[in-house]
């Protein structure tokens, strides 16, 4: 007889390996999920929809049967509301592919699912939710695994079956949706640690376990919604909204309403309009009895009174009540949590409270929501007149959902008696109430959104005087417009006293004589401007009127004049605000107030150099602390802007020679600056052409010489347009800080320094860049060898160019009389050195910082400092 073969016994897999097994099907169902279309997931979207529509009311009876919680014909309504109002609220989402995009901005974003979703059920509404959860997952084309409430398994998974079938009949993946079939503690920790993201709905025990997963968590903190009802109020709507509501599948939302406040002298009201309504208000012994089974001894809800009607609860407290009473009310008088009706009770028992007046209402229902409510939801009623009791309420509720004459189960889950209210059976508390998520929780929240970001060049400008005229002589041809096309009647001339006391405002005054157009004229400005002069001139200038302002002379009479048209326009403006830096001037924090509201400014230089007069840019002093006000912003271009060569004739050759560098030095820095655009650069190239030409034959013959100066003019207000559009670099910005702090004039300044930046930013592999979409590399020394090729420098490559036009700057500066190094002006070393890290600092804090094209180290400008002084 032939030996007996040994049967080996099957491998029995544990729960745990079972559940693996499990999540990694779900896995790789979910990746061909994510495959799909748009169209392919909407179709599956409505046919779930629809069979769990045709399945809520056996789904209602299998959920109270099994539960032994509820209303049967609630459940239905709640079944309803999470298959069509879900369906209704998505179904014309995006949730595919490119859900946005915006070519002209170059932003496109593209959702993706965000894998495996853990959800957890709560027993008190656990076919809903698995109707909700399951419906929103398929719509973002995630795979669902649901741990459902051991009391209420059987019927969270028959709903989670019904939508599966017929997700699955409508194209998606088997085992798309899956559930744990016997939950237990070991299994919903495994399942929550193994997803990708948790959606808990349920108590704060399983929610706190959700969040301290270590996994992403979408999850809710408990309700406990006090109700405010005003004096205002419509009591009749109030009572029985709160009535349809807190009766709603026996008060198992966590929306509805666990406590009413009424205002003292409607309480009566309200407390009768309750028992007219059927409610029953307890007796004090009632009362006792039903605090004491309220909770349980570890304080939390009592299971035995959740979602029953309001005679079993009675039942079990040991009293009797008609079967079709609706509501049990305690009559209570602390908000502490010592006070078991201050609960939420999850049952049709609700507690009512008396309060003086409404802000007492309002200090209690903080309170209520403070033990056992943050975050979730709170209620109202009042009369919509009272704008500022519901705005007050607003502000004091620490609540994501504030629902006013809103019957609050039925509220707080949305789109019901608010269509902007998102439609969910996930009420998410914020932070308030330790979750992730404020709002209704629905599919924007189970998506990841890349965005993708096209490099875009950001739309630019180029602004300017809305007038300027220029050409000699054409001053008071274009003062006329003042009378004939904007009916000007007093004019207020700012100047400073060597003008004034050598007559060069007669002109002005003369043809406003003959206009028929009041003057008046100060004439105090002084280099370096203050803001004690610009105060004493507005004093003058206010006690005047005027509407239009008149700004004559060089950049110090240009920037008082128009900080003192700023002053008068705008009285209440801080200098320290004005003052705020920007990295992009349409972007600034502090937002420039209007200007011409009462005067309009006019802006007439005697120089050629600074520009000012075309220009957004003030500087001014304040002479008590020492701080000074850089101010720039485009309400500060002046209204009009008039060039007569007549009046920069007689230029000294000191000022010819300084002005001339600085409006080189605007010409270069605006050509090379990382906002540089055609519209600057033209400008910039044609007014380093005249300098180079020009500047030494005004230098050398002066008034002698007419055309030198009108072309010096036209240079130095063409360099100003460029620049104020483009914006300037660190020439400027270590050149402001080496006039203040050692009374250097500032083109002085300016072309001691202009070379070695020019070195310093031609470097083609720099440490830093400076940042701005229009500027993608560094190209600063072919920029510098483009200007020096119009000027008509030439060379065998760039570095020669460059080399050539290095050489050529420093001729010029040498035929105007500007010498090599800062030591040759004067300034001790003890003194320069003393003060170095300081201008340092305040250099790389300048505003024109950020326009370099190549973005400095503090210790590079140090040493660019230093080689000026010493070297050159």
């Amino acid at each position: 007889m032939a030996k007996q073969e040994e049967t080996k016994a099957p491998e029995v897999m544990s729960d745990v390996e079972m559940l693996q097994k499990k999540i990694d099907a779900m896995r790789e169902a979910q990746k061909v999920f994510a495959t799909y279309t748009q169209e392919q997931v909407d179709k599956i979207f409505f046919e779930a929809a629809m069979a769990a529509n045709k399945q809520r009311i056996p789904l209602a009876q299998l959920a109270c049967a099994e539960t032994g919680m509820g209303v049967v014909e609630d459940k239905v309504i709640k079944n309803h509301y999470a298959a069509e109002y879900m369906y209704n609220a998505y179904k014309n989402v995006k949730t595919c592919g490119v859900i946005e995009e915006d070519t002209s901005y170059g932003i496109k974003k593209i959702a993706e699912p965000v894998g495996l979703v853990g959800a957890v059920i709560p027993t008190t509404n656990p076919t809903s939710t698995a109707i909700f959860k399951t419906l929103i997952c398929l719509k973002t084309r995630n795979a669902i695994l649901i741990s459902p409430h051991p009391r209420a398994k059987k019927c969270t998974i028959e709903a989670a079956k019904v939508v599966l079938e017929a997700a699955v009949k409508a194209g998606a993946p088997e085992g798309i949706i899956g559930w744990i079939e016997s939950p237990t503690l070991e299994l919903s920790n495994m399942l929550m640690k193994s997803v990708d993201v948790i959606l808990a709905t349920g108590g704060p025990g399983m929610v706190k376990a959700a969040y301290s997963s270590g996994k992403p968590a979408v999850g809710v903190g408990p309700g406990n919604t006090p109700v405010i009802m005003d004096s205002s109020c419509d009591i009749p709507t109030a009572v029985y909204s709160v009535i349809h509501s807190k009766t709603f599948d026996n008060g198992m939302i966590c929306a509805s309403e666990q406590s009413v406040t009424a205002i003292a002298d409607i309480y009566d009201d309200v407390k009768a309009e309750f028992i007219k309504r059927g409610c029953r208000v307890l007796s004090n012994e009632e009362l006792d009895k039903v605090r004491k089974i309220i909770l349980t001894e570890a304080g939390t809800v009592n299971p035995k009174i959740v979602g029953q009607p309001a005679s079993v609860i009675a039942g079990i407290a040991g009293f009797e009540v008609p079967k079709d009473t609706k509501i049990l009310i305690g009559e209570v008088t602390s908000v502490d949590i010592s006070e078991p009706f201050a609960h939420e009770k999850l049952s049709p028992v609700l507690a009512l409270y008396k309060a003086p007046d409404y802000e007492t209402a309002l200090d209690m229902s903080e309170k209520l929501i403070e033990d056992g409510g943050y975050g979730h939801t709170s209620s109202l009623y009042i009369h919509p007149s009272q704008t500022e009791k519901m705005a007050a309420h607003a502000n004091r509720m620490k609540t994501c959902r504030i629902l006013v004459n809103t019957p609050s189960s039925h509220g707080g889950i949305g789109d019901l008696y608010n269509f902007k209210l998102a439609p969910s059976l996930t009420l998410g508390c914020g932070s308030y109430g330790g979750n992730s998520v404020s709002e209704n929780v629905n599919v924007k929240h189970l998506m990841n959104v890349k965005t993708v970001a096209e490099r875009r060049e950001n739309m630019l400008w180029f602004r300017t005087p809305p007038k300027v005229y220029f050409k000699k002589g054409c001053l008071p041809v274009a003062l006329d417009e003042l009378k004939t096309y904007y009916n000007k009647k007093k004019a207020f001339i700012v100047t400073d006293g060597f003008l004034y006391s050598n007559n060069y405002t007669k002109p002005i005054t003369d043809k406003l004589d003959e206009m028929g157009i009041t003057h008046a004229c100060f004439y105090e400005v002084a280099p370096d401007p203050t803001l004690q002069i610009a105060k004493k001139g507005l004093e003058q200038l206010k006690a005047f009127g005027p509407d239009v302002i008149i700004a004559l002379g060089g950049g110090s009479s240009m920037d008082a004049g128009k900080i003192m048209w700023l002053m008068y326009e705008h009285p209440e403006c801080n200098f320290e605000d004005l003052a705020m830096d920007f990295m992009d001037i349409r972007k600034r924090v502090y937002v420039f107030p209007k200007m011409g509201e009462k005067a309009m400014f006019v802006a007439i230089p005697t120089s050629s150099g600074t520009g000012s007069e075309v220009t957004p840019f003030a500087i001014i002093t304040d002479a008590d602390t020492g701080t000074k006000w850089p101010i720039a912003d485009y309400e500060l271009l002046p209204n009009m802007a008039i060039i007569d060569t007549d009046y920069m004739m007689n230029q000294p050759k000191g000022l010819t020679s300084a002005s001339g560098i600085d409006a080189l030095t605007h010409s270069l820095e605006a050509y090379a600056s990382i906002m540089a655009t055609d519209y600057t650069d033209g400008l910039a190239l044609m007014a380093t052409k005249n300098i180079f030409e020009y500047l030494p034959r005004a230098y050398e013959k002066g008034a002698a010489d007419p055309i030198a100066r009108e072309k010096m003019a036209n240079a130095s207000t063409m360099a100003g347009m460029a620049f104020a559009n483009a914006f300037l670099g660190i020439c400027h910005s270590m050149a402001h800080k080496l006039g203040a702090y050692h009374h250097l004039p500032h083109g002085v300044a300016n072309a001691l320094l202009i070379e070695l930046v020019m070195r310093y930013n031609a470097d083609p592999a720099p440490v830093k860049m400076g940042t701005f979409s229009q500027y993608p590399y560094p190209i600063a020394k072919e920029r510098y060898c483009q200007v020096a090729r119009f000027v008509g420098i030439q060379g065998k490559n760039d570095d020669e160019v460059f080399e050539n036009f290095i050489k050529a700057i420093a001729d010029l500066k040498a035929k105007v009389g500007i010498k090599r190094t800062i030591k040759e002006y004067g300034i001790k070393e003890e003194d320069f050195l003393a003060t170095l890290d300081e201008m340092v600092e305040n250099a790389f804090n300048d505003q024109c910082t950020g326009a370099n094209p190549r973005y400095p180290l503090m210790a590079e400008m140090k040493e660019i400092y230093l080689k000026a002084y010493y070297e050159g």
